[in-house]
């Protein structure tokens, strides 16, 4: 395949406009500016760091995980990583977030190659078999169509940033430009933090931001509300 083709593969999936229901979500964004904790750029930027740097100690380690099982064709290394990732979300919405992308990711990904794994993946996700979290498809859709782990972690990582930033400038007071400052600047810690957990093991997973909990529980019972948490 020539190399400008993988790369246009893994810019589609890492698309913010990818039609898995992202636009919905605003990752615990909109409790936090409801409670005053976001309010402008600069705390906004740090949140969005707080987010990522959480996704890749949880869900980015399982994505890595999922995807060297679904190299070595391991379906069960693939549904223990989608077990980890549900049993470690606390939130109710977070958990919904998780699969309703997880499963709209699978379904897409089928539509577009015909991909074993996400077909049995999706299979066992529609019989309750399994809970078909976010991190685990986009796993087996960069593994399946020959992506490396590095640019299926690099889309997660800038798929939560892109999608709390979307938010934002729909939640607040934000240009468009501070809106891509704040993309450009968390993104480029992406690499120091794949290096950290690029050898992780599920049992190294950690999740620990209880600010983030609480706002999502606040998120359940509030009256006014955009976005699904």
């Amino acid at each position: 395949m020539p190399e400008i083709v993988p790369l246009l593969r893994a810019l589609q999936l890492a698309d913010s406009t990818l039609p898995v229901g992202a636009f919905s979500f605003s990752n615990g964004l909109e409790s936090a500016i409801q409670a005053g904790i976001v309010h402008d750029a600069a705390t906004l930027r740090g949140f969005v760091r707080t987010a990522c740097r959480q996704a890749a100690t949880a869900d980015g380690i399982a994505l890595l995980v999922a995807h060297r099982a679904a190299a070595d064709g391991d379906i069960d290394g693939v549904l223990a990583a989608d077990r980890a990732v549900i049993e470690r979300k606390l939130a109710e919405e977070m958990r919904t977030m998780s699969v309703r992308m997880g499963r709209k990711l699978a379904e897409l990904a089928l539509s577009l190659a015909p991909l074993p794994l996400v077909e049995d993946f999706l299979a066992r996700i529609k019989a309750g078999r399994t809970p078909g979290t976010y991190p685990v498809a986009q796993a087996l859709a960069f593994a399946g169509l020959g992506l490396p782990a590095r640019d299926a972690f690099a889309a997660q990582q800038y798929g939560v940033a892109s999608m709390m930033v979307g938010a934002a400038v729909r939640l607040m007071r934000l240009s468009y430009v501070d809106g891509q400052r704040i993309l450009f600047d968390v993104n480029g810690e992406a690499e120091v933090a794949y290096a950290e957990i690029a050898a992780a093991t599920l049992d190294e997973m950690a999740t620990f931001a209880p600010l983030a909990d609480i706002l999502a529980a606040c998120h359940v019972k509030a009256h006014v509300r955009m976005f699904m948490n």
